[in-house]
C-alpha cells in the first residue's frame, strides 16, 4: 500500500481551540454524501444520508457540541499518518505507538445493481487493525442530530447501539461492531486491545424508516464489502485517458470530483462542507453543498479531457433539466440543490460557535436568488463542449437555449452581482459581460456547424455590441488593464479567463498588459487573490480572505497560453505544495499557508485538471520545438 502521508502529535488539535487544521482531514464518500476524517481518527463532519442532509457529526463547526466519531490509539505518544489505498477513496489512518502500530481503514461502501448503477447503502465502515505489536484503541461515538439542534437517546441493540433523534423525523443511526460497546449518556464508548494481526469491524448505518431491526453482517462480509468498494474505485479510475505529467495529482483530483458527485442526478456539489471560513474568526462562511451552474463548463471540460464521458453525460442531463425548467421566461438560477430543487433559503445556526470561533454558521445559501449573468455563458460553453466532444444535443434542448438567449439579448445590459456573489450591490462586472459574449459565440458556433434554426443576425449584433462595450468600458487606459467593473480601477483575477474562453488572444497587447498588472497587484509568490478587498467593489462583508486556489490555476493557464511556459510550470509546481498530505485542496490558502474555506473544493480540483492538461500539452510542444531547433543547429554546423 502506497500513498501520501501526514505526521502529527497525538492530538491534531494544534491550534489550542479544539479544532484540527482544515488540511488535516481526509475525505471518504459513497456518491451520496461524504465524511471528513481527521489524522487523529475522528470523523468530525458527516451529513447523512445525502450531501445536503442535516449533519450527524459537526465537530469541525463546534468541537464541544457538534458531535464526532473517533477511533484512535490510546497512547499519548502515537504519531499519525494518513493515506489513501492507491487509486481509491478508501482512507487509512495509521497510529504509530510505542508498543505497536495500528490502522483504521475508513470506507463508505458503494454497491452497484445488476445494471452497474450505484445503489444507496448509507453505511460507513471502520476496520481497525493491529499491524505490529499490541495496540490499545479508544472509541467514542457521539452523534449530534440536525446540526446539533436535536437531542437523542442511545439504546442497546444486539450488535451495538442505536441512536434515535427526538426530532419529528425520528432519525436513527446504528453503530454496530464485533467489539462490545458501552452506553455513556447519549454516547457510545469502548476501549479494546488488538494484538498483531487481529482486527475489529464497526459499521455506522443510517436506519431507514420501517426497518425495525438492524444487525451487523459478519465481519468477513463487511471486509468483503470494503474490498468491493476498493475494486470499484480502481476500476473507475482505469478509464482515465490522462497519461501526462502530474498523473498522480490529476487522478486524485478526478477521484475527488467523482466522490463529490450525487449519483441519483449526476450533479456535483461545490464542496461537501458548510461554514468553513475564508478568514479565521470572520463572517465569510458559506454553505457549499449545492451545484453551481458556473461550474458547468469547467466540469464538462475537465471530465471529458481525461476520458470520463459517462460522468460528463450525467452532469449534462442534470444541466439540461435545469434549462428546461427555465420555461418561457428564459431565466436560470445560479445554483440548485443536488436534486434540482430551487429553494435554498439561508439561515444562521446561532448555537454553533463556528470553526475556531468563525461566526455566523450559515445553513442554505441566499445567493441562489442573485442575478449573475455570467452563468449563461458558462451554460452555453458547457453545452457547446458536450455537443462537440460528447454527443450532439437534441432539438428540445436547443429550443430552450434559444429562449434563454432571446432573454439575454436585452438582459445582458443589466448590472448584476457577478462571479464573486457580492452582497454590496450590483455593478456592471466585466466578467459577467464577457461571459454573455461567450453565450452568443458558442450558440452561433453550434448553429452554424449543425445548421440549427436560430436568429443569427440578432445574436451577432448583440455579440458585437457586448464586445465593443467591454473593450471601451471594461478597459482602464490609465491602468492599462481590464478591470473588475465599468469605470473602476480595481483588478480582478476572473479577467485571466479572457483568453481561455477565446474572448481575446493570449498575446493581445491588452491581455498581456492585464496579465502583467494582475501579477503585480494580486499575486503573492504565485498565489492569486481574486481581487484586492480594500480596492474592489464593496462586497457587503467585513474582513479579508486568503488567496483563491482556482485563481492560481487560472494564472497558470494564462501564463502558458501567453507563451511563458517556464513561469507557468513554476507557478503550477508551487501551487501543488499547498495541497494537503493527500493531494486535497480547499477553496483558499491563508497567510500562513493554511487551508481556508470549504474543503475539498470541486472548482479548485477542476481548475487543477484543466491547468495540468494544457500545461502538459504545451510543455510537450515546447520540447518538440527545442529538439527541432537543436537538430537544425547541428545540421547547420
Amino acid at each position: 500500500m502506497t500513498g501520501a502521508t501526514s505526521e502529527g502529535a497525538m492530538s491534531a488539535k494544534q491550534n489550542g481551540l479544539g479544532y484540527s487544521r482544515i488540511e488535516q482531514y481526509g475525505v471518504i464518500g459513497d456518491l451520496h454524501t461524504a465524511a471528513l476524517v481527521g489524522v487523529d481518527g475522528s470523523i468530525d463532519w458527516l451529513c447523512f444520508p445525502h450531501f445536503d442532509s442535516p449533519s450527524v457529526f459537526a465537530a469541525i463547526l463546534d468541537y464541544r457540541r457538534g458531535g464526532h466519531f473517533r477511533i484512535s490509539a490510546a497512547s499519548n505518544n502515537a504519531v499519525h499518518r494518513q493515506l489513501y489505498v492507491p487509486d481509491t477513496n478508501v482512507l487509512v489512518t495509521r497510529f504509530q505507538a510505542p508498543d505497536g502500530v495500528g490502522e483504521v481503514q475508513d470506507c463508505m461502501p458503494i454497491e452497484t445493481d445488476e445494471y452497474g448503477r450505484e445503489a444507496e447503502t448509507h453505511k460507513l465502515i471502520r476496520i481497525v487493525k493491529a499491524v505490529r505489536g499490541t495496540v490499545v484503541f479508544d472509541l467514542e461515538c457521539r452523534p449530534a442530530f440536525d446540526y446539533a439542534r436535536t437531542p437523542h437517546a442511545a439504546a442497546e441493540v444486539p450488535d451495538g447501539v442505536l441512536f434515535t433523534s427526538s426530532g419529528a423525523d425520528g432519525t436513527r443511526l446504528a453503530l454496530l461492531g464485533n467489539v462490545p460497546l458501552q452506553i455513556d449518556g447519549d454516547a457510545a464508548r469502548a476501549r479494546f486491545v488488538l494484538d498483531e494481526g487481529q482486527w475489529a469491524v464497526f459499521e455506522l448505518q443510517y436506519v431507514e424508516d420501517g426497518r425495525p431491526e438492524v444487525r451487523l453482517a459478519s465481519p468477513e462480509a463487511t471486509r468483503a464489502l470494503t474490498e468491493r468498494t476498493i475494486d470499484y474505485w480502481q476500476r473507475w479510475l482505469r478509464r482515465s485517458t490522462y497519461r501526462g505529467r502530474w498523473r498522480e495529482i490529476v487522478h486524485r483530483s478526478a477521484l475527488t470530483l467523482k466522490m463529490l458527485t450525487y449519483a441519483p442526478t449526476g450533479a456535483i456539489v461545490a464542496s461537501p462542507t458548510m461554514g468553513l471560513p475564508e478568514e479565521l474568526g470572520g463572517e465569510r462562511n458559506w454553505d457549499y453543498r449545492y451545484t453551481w451552474l458556473r461550474d458547468a463548463a469547467f466540469t464538462l471540460y475537465g471530465l471529458m479531457r481525461i476520458g470520463f464521458m459517462d460522468e460528463a453525460a450525467r452532469f449534462m442531463d442534470w444541466l439540461s433539466a435545469r434549462c428546461e425548467e427555465a420555461g418561457e421566461a428564459g431565466a436560470l438560477q445560479i445554483m440548485y440543490g443536488i436534486d434540482g430543487r430551487h429553494e435554498l433559503e439561508e439561515s444562521v445556526l446561532d448555537h454553533l460557535e463556528g470553526y475556531c470561533g468563525s461566526r455566523p454558521v450559515r445553513l442554505g445559501n441566499g445567493a441562489y436568488g442573485q442575478l449573475q449573468l455570467d452563468i449563461y455563458g458558462e451554460v452555453l460553453d458547457a453545452v457547446y463542449l458536450y455537443d462537440k466532444y460528447g454527443s450532439p444535443i437534441g432539438y428540445d434542448l436547443w429550443k430552450q437555449l434559444v429562449r434563454l438567449l432571446d432573454t439575454l439579448c436585452t438582459s445582458w445590459r443589466q448590472p448584476d452581482e457577478g462571479i464573486w456573489e457580492v452582497r454590496g450591490g450590483r455593478r456592471h462586472f466585466v466578467y459577467s459581460k464577457m461571459m454573455c459574449w461567450v453565450a452568443f459565440d458558442r450558440a452561433l458556433r453550434m448553429a452554424d456547424k449543425r445548421g440549427l434554426p436560430a436568429p443569427r443576425a440578432r445574436w451577432r449584433e448583440t455579440q458585437s455590441a457586448i464586445y465593443e462595450e467591454v473593450m471601451q468600458q471594461g478597459w482602464n487606459p490609465q491602468l492599462k488593464s481590464f478591470v473588475q467593473y465599468y469605470g473602476s480601477d480595481c483588478l480582478d483575477a476572473s479577467n485571466l479567463l479572457m483568453p481561455m474562453v477565446k474572448f481575446v488572444s493570449p498575446t493581445d497587447p491588452r491581455m498581456v498588459q492585464t496579465l502583467a498588472r494582475t501579477r503585480e497587484a494580486l499575486v503573492s509568490d504565485s498565489l492569486v487573490y481574486r481581487y484586492a478587498p480594500e480596492r474592489a467593489a464593496s462586497d457587503g462583508l467585513m474582513g479579508r480572505e486568503g488567496t483563491f486556489s482556482m485563481c492560481t490555476y487560472w494564472l497558470v493557464e494564462a501564463l502558458s497560453r501567453a507563451g511563458d511556459v517556464r513561469e507557468a510550470r513554476l507557478t503550477f509546481d508551487k501551487m501543488l505544495t499547498y495541497g494537503n498530505h493527500l493531494g486535497l485542496y480547499s477553496e483558499e490558502i491563508g497567510p500562513s499557508g493554511e487551508s481556508l474555506g470549504n474543503f475539498p473544493q470541486a472548482f479548485t480540483h477542476l481548475a487543477l485538471i484543466s491547468a495540468a492538461y494544457n500545461l502538459d500539452r504545451l510543455l510537450d510542444t515546447a520540447g518538440r520545438g527545442q529538439l527541432a531547433a537543436a537538430s537544425q543547429r547541428r545540421m547547420a554546423e
